[in-house]
């Protein structure tokens, strides 16, 4: 027997001749299926899709013509209906032949006709849906977690006290708090030296001089306010971190009108085309612009933004109800979970290096929960509620992190907002006065790495610059990460050493150095 070159030749020559030679073959084929095959119609139809065997060679199989095709081209029962119909053949022909439907797919026609990727692949597993196996996860997720909580409340039992909303210390803060509602005077006086110089009532040096005054106090005055004050770690945290997007925001306000007030002479001198930018400038740069700029989320100052058209009150309402579930979970998590694991462990630098990894490890599970449900409720829930209550439209707070295969993707896509900030007012710039892209991505990080240690160092006393190296430490990695990435194409090796860095190693072993460096302070302070 000869065997044709290709698979094509195959189906052809097999699918041609056998009907031909042999007539009560090709009357048999001809007839039309009873109503009881349609089922297995349709799986024969489906093995002829899966094996690639187009209409073409169905027609020759059968003898040619729609006698021979099963279905027509989408291979459905439906469609052998409506040929039938349409030569006038009743129900009665259709069940005049069982038998034809084992003449549909020959035996001689090729089952394997392209080459194909298993969808588990290294080269298809990226362009599967994983629905089904996401769903999996997500059962197995619910399983296991409801089993440790089951097992947790029964070992532990109910561990929330309820001082944890709200205790008799909270009213000992409000210094604190009073700090917080006096931190709006800055951006009001930056706007004041801002009209002064529009008014030509001081120079430019003068302005560089009190808007350098007026951010830096903008700063350290929360600073020193915490720090004169024993308040609560958690209280100081959130006044840090309302100081340092005030101080972001003035930043970018200041920047912003000092590079309109270049562009608007450059104008007037003739060295730049008039845009609307520059027209606006004089009257755009009023007290109103500054005080939606404020309350937006957004820390990149702009004269208009784009707005939506209305407020879905609806959707507002179901977005805090979340806002409450989840904070509610994180409470759960933190205290049922994370503070005793914390509690029971010693430092990590000062003891056996396997039960440290060891703590680690078990408070990596909660503490990664904590850190998503945090990003949720903060970059989703609550930044989407201001900017829907505000008709803010650029909603666009983080993108698709958890994808990202560098270090350097992630710490571009996760936080958005100072992102673009870090960009708009560090890296160009940066760039424009002729520093290296490499040294500029390094005074990024120096910028955020300080910002970190101000969060989370002023609140707990503590100055170990645990939380600086941590950030600075981002730069090898990005390197690292890079490397990896332009070696090994299409691969996940980035983002896998990202998720056990940052989130399975870094996270948990900040945390217990800060918890025990505290507590250290307090048992020397008491």
């Amino acid at each position: 027997m000869g065997i044709a070159d290709s698979p094509e030749a195959v189906a052809t020559a097999g699918a041609t001749t056998s009907p031909r030679a042999d007539p009560d073959l090709n009357h048999t084929l001809r007839r039309r299926p009873s109503a009881g095959t349609v089922a297995e119609f349709d799986s024969l139809n489906d093995l002829v899709r899966d094996s690639g065997v187009d209409d073409s060679v169905g027609a020759k199989i059968g003898g040619g013509g729609d006698n021979g095709r099963i279905g027509g081209s989408d291979g459905s029962a439906e469609s052998v209906n409506a040929v039938q119909d349409k030569k006038g053949l009743g129900e009665n022909d259709r069940a005049a032949d069982p038998s034809a439907a084992k003449f549909t797919y020959r035996p001689s026609v090729p089952a394997h006709r392209r080459v194909k990727e298993s969808p588990l692949s290294s080269d298809a597993i990226f362009r599967q849906s994983h629905a089904g196996l996401i769903n999996l996860c997500i059962v197995v997720l619910v399983a296991v977690n409801s089993r440790l909580i089951i097992e947790n409340l029964m070992k532990y039992g109910w561990l929330i006290k309820t001082g944890f909303w709200f205790s008799s210390r909270s009213l000992r803060d409000w210094p604190l708090f009073m700090c917080g509602l006096t931190l709006p005077i800055f951006p009001l006086a930056a706007f004041v030296v801002e009209k002064l110089v529009q008014q030509k009532c001081i120079s430019e040096a003068a302005v560089v001089s009190l808007h350098i005054v007026i951010t830096t106090t903008s700063i350290l005055y929360p600073v020193v306010v915490i720090l004169r004050c024993d308040s609560a770690v958690l209280f100081g945290v959130a006044l840090m971190l309302f100081a340092c997007i005030v101080w972001l925001k003035l930043v970018s306000y200041v920047h912003t009108n000092y590079d309109m007030r270049a562009l608007h002479k450059a104008v007037e001198k003739g060295d730049a085309t008039p845009s609307s930018l520059n027209t606006e400038y004089p009257h755009s740069n009023n007290l109103k612009n500054l005080a939606y700029f404020m309350v937006a989320p957004t820390l990149c100052y702009q004269t208009s933004y784009p707005r939506t058209a209305c407020v879905r009150k609806g959707w507002v309402f179901r977005q805090l109800v979340k806002l409450i579930i989840f904070t509610g979970v994180m409470g759960f998590i933190v205290e049922q979970y994370i503070n005793p694991i914390v509690k029971n462990s010693k430092h990590p630098l000062k003891g056996d290096w396997l039960y440290a990894i060891e703590r680690v490890l078990k408070l990596s599970v909660p503490n990664l929960y904590v850190w998503l449900c945090m990003f949720y409720c903060f970059f989703h829930l609550w930044l989407n509620i201001l900017a829907e209550l505000l008709c803010f439209g650029d909603r666009e707070f983080y993108k698709d992190w958890w994808n990202a295969k560098t270090v350097e993707e992630y710490w571009r896509m996760w936080n958005m907002p100072v992102h673009k900030w870090m960009v708009r007012h560090i890296y160009f710039p940066c760039l424009r006065h002729g520093v290296p892209k490499g040294v500029a991505i390094v005074i990024a990080f120096l910028v955020s790495a300080v910002f970190h240690e101000l969060c989370i160092a002023v609140p707990c006393h503590i100055f170990k610059l645990w939380a600086f190296i941590g950030i600075m430490f981002q730069v090898p990695l990005v390197l690292i990460t890079n490397y990896l990435q332009n070696k090994f194409r299409n691969s996940m090796v980035g983002n896998m050493i990202f998720w056990f860095i940052f989130c399975i190693l870094g996270q948990p072993m900040c945390l217990l150095l800060y918890y025990h460096d505290l507590m250290n302070r307090k048992g020397k302070l008491d």
